[in-house]
């Protein structure tokens, strides 16, 4: 049992082991960008699941819509993290002895090596081993001596190959970390302000039309900052594609929020407001018609609310204004007489047939298409409802009729058989602002700039080795002479080596003083 578990623990701690878990994360990751995400769109969620039928369903239950919280990926990420400590850890401190250690002792028999050569010199030995040790800065050294009187020089370069493997290696480690804490830490909210002067605060998430907090964020401490909308701008092509938007804001935070003082931005989509330790993103836009009610006893009501794009190349929207019935206060009564204007805004109006739809996304010939609702709108039903539409099972139960539909352009107005008038007043535009807070982000921007450096270093730099050795002339030799050892040995793959090697060789030897029949002979080729 205990030989398993150390077998165990041996394999899952191997560098195979934790390259093989980092592509296994990498493809457990792919749904989550291919498939609907329950926590960014639960209404996409169930629209997949609905026109795939059991597959859809099946892939519900594997957790496939909740990829980064599922069961699964967090046991890819925490064997990840584990494989990756216990790879790390012992290659660190063997890298640490070794660079405590010195150079590796000079081969007895250096011919033997890829890269080597001899020759014969008049310097001693300790010239030699001074010329090398000057001659190889940078390198690390290590001078030795060696029987009869011979010397040698061990030689080192590119330890910090090493160095950048374990930078990768733990730049790697702590981006799995810092997104892990941004995951608990983090929060994101998105909202929909009119650009008319509106404020959004970010005090809780009340504020919010949908609010995803991270696993120990519960919405009642976020940072405090305010936005007031004052105007946006988008300019389209001739063809309709968006060629920038553009929103006017104002914002405070910190000591603003005590002395009132508001600071001007112009936030855009590449753009984004850093302010608080979050940072507000402009997502998109659309359009709020504008309708006031006049009830037959005079009284007016008159109402802004947004409408959701249904087409994002044209802005065609579709939307719910809702209105109830001034003064009365028996409930009963009340929901008889309660309102909804539904239907089609097309920000430039096209007619076909009398059926409206839109040319063109700007906001150029408004037009609406409406139905209006009369009845039971299912407010005191106790459950929420979207603003976007009206409670389908009040209309299918017959206590929500409709009594008119009209085509309008700003001005027109139709009359109930009540007395009622609806007039459609004017648009509006509205922005799609994102909230977003992650304390990590700065970590992991510093751990992948880390890992590319390291990755670079790895694969740049070589291990490379270099021995010297300096034999002085016994009694074989007449002349006295010391011969000169030289041998060079790659530690990796590497072209090139040969090339560093006979540079250094060369500039060894010119440094060195030469034999004296070599000096002779040079002096005589020069004098012929």
């Amino acid at each position: 049992m205990i030989a398993l578990l150390r077998n165990t623990w041996r394999g899952l701690t191997s560098m195979r082991t934790a390259l093989v878990l980092l592509f296994l994360l990498a493809v457990a990751a792919l749904p989550g960008a291919l498939l609907p995400q329950r926590s960014l769109n639960t209404q996409k969620v169930d629209e997949y699941i609905a026109s795939h039928g059991w597959w859809g369903e099946l892939l519900g239950r594997l957790e496939f819509y909740n990829v980064y919280g599922s069961v699964w990926f967090s046991a890819i990420y925490l064997l990840l993290f584990i494989s990756l400590v216990g790879c790390l850890l012992p290659r660190t401190l063997e890298y640490a002895r070794a660079l405590r250690g010195k150079p590796v002792l000079t081969p007895r028999n250096l011919s033997r090596l890829p890269h080597h050569h001899e020759s014969t010199t008049t310097a001693t030995p300790d010239e030699v081993m001074a010329t090398a040790t000057e001659r190889l800065k940078g390198w690390r050294l290590a001078v030795r001596e060696e029987e009869n009187g011979a010397r040698s020089v061990s030689a080192e370069r590119g330890y910090l190959r090493e160095t950048g493997n374990l930078v990768f290696h733990f730049a790697m480690l702590g981006l799995i970390v810092a997104l892990a804490i941004g995951k608990m830490f983090q929060y994101e909210g998105q909202v929909i302000v009119a650009a008319n002067g509106s404020e959004f605060c970010n005090i809780g998430t009340v504020g919010y039309d949908s609010f995803r907090p991270g696993l120990r964020v519960d919405g009642t401490d976020l940072n405090p900052f305010c936005v007031k909308v004052n105007g946006f701008d988008a300019h389209f092509l001739s063809t309709g594609q968006p060629d920038y938007y553009r929103a006017d804001i104002e914002y405070q935070s910190g000591a603003d929020l005590d002395n009132g003082t508001w600071r001007p931005y112009t936030l855009e989509v590449n753009s984004p407001l850093r302010t608080a330790g979050d940072r507000v993103y402009l997502l998109s836009h659309g359009y709020s018609p504008t309708f006031t009610v006049t009830f037959p006893d005079g009284q007016t009501r008159t109402q802004t609310i947004q409408w959701r794009p249904v087409d994002q190349l044209t802005y065609l929207s579709e939307g719910a204004t809702k209105f109830d019935p001034p003064g009365v206060t028996d409930p009963v009564e009340r929901r008889k007489r309660q309102l909804a204007i539904t239907g089609l805004l097309a920000p430039t109006a096209v007619l076909h047939n009398n059926i409206l739809t839109s040319g063109f996304p700007d906001l150029r010939d408004p037009a609406v298409a409406i139905d209006v609702l009369k009845g039971d709108l299912g407010n005191d039903s106790g459950r929420g409802q979207s603003i976007f539409e009206v409670n389908q099972e009040m209309v299918e139960s017959g206590r929500l009729d409709r009594v008119a539909r009209e085509n309008l352009r700003p001005g027109d107005e139709i009359t109930l058989d009540d007395g009622t008038k609806v007039r459609f007043d004017d648009v509006q535009r509205w922005v799609y602002l994102q909230v977003s807070h992650d304390p990590a982000q700065g970590w992991v921007l510093l751990f992948a700039v880390l890992v590319v450096f390291g990755l670079g270093m790895s694969l740049v730099i070589k291990r490379r080795r270099l021995w010297v050795r300096a034999v002085p002339g016994g009694d074989d030799r007449a002349d006295g002479a010391t011969v000169l050892l030289l041998g060079g040995l790659a530690r990796t793959d590497q072209a090139g080596y040969g090339e560093e090697f006979g540079r250094v060789t060369e500039g060894l030897l010119a440094d060195l003083p030469p034999r004296e029949e070599e000096r002779e002979g040079a002096t005589a080729s020069r004098e012929s």
